[in-house]
């Protein structure tokens, strides 16, 4: 039961996303293909990774991810930004174009987290909370976030 609950709960938010998506390129062509979507969402959850680190994470190699990420650079959704400890080094910003097309999803999930916090009383919505950080510190070790994202 719980498997099940948690699987449509996680393709109903995959869904609206989708149906937000097509509805907005109804009359045109996207202009992120599905593994461009994927990678940015992953720059995204790294947190301004440098091209290195999100060929590592992704584990593909350096020249593909310098690929997709230059075609990204292209369509105005990442920038690099030279860091300032390292002036060799660059790392990877994602855009306001970018953060508009990600809000159709994170927009949706704060829509249902307030129906959340309306429906149930605050000791459940603070248990689920529990259970949720539980979920990603502990029972998800093989996606590894900047701490920043986990808090």
């Amino acid at each position: 039961m719980l498997k099940n609950a948690f699987n449509d709960v996680y393709t109903k938010f995959k869904l609206h996303f989708y149906q937000e998506i097509f509805s907005r390129f109804q009359d045109r062509e996207a202009s992120l293909t599905t593994v461009e979507t994927f990678c940015m969402e992953t720059i995204q959850a790294l947190g301004n990774p440098t091209v290195n680190e999100f060929a590592s994470f992704m584990k593909i190699s350096s020249p593909n991810a310098t690929y997709k990420v230059n075609s990204l650079i292209k369509k105005g959704y990442l920038t690099k930004v030279q860091s300032p400890e390292d002036r060799r080094e660059y790392h990877l910003q994602v855009t306001d174009k970018y953060v508009a097309y990600y809000n159709i999803s994170a927009s949706y999930m704060m829509e249902v987290m307030d129906r959340i916090l309306k429906r149930f009383p605050k000791e459940d919505c603070d248990k689920l909370e529990e259970i949720l950080e539980v979920v990603s510190r502990e029972l998800m070790p093989e996606v590894n976030l900047p701490s920043s994202q986990e808090d």
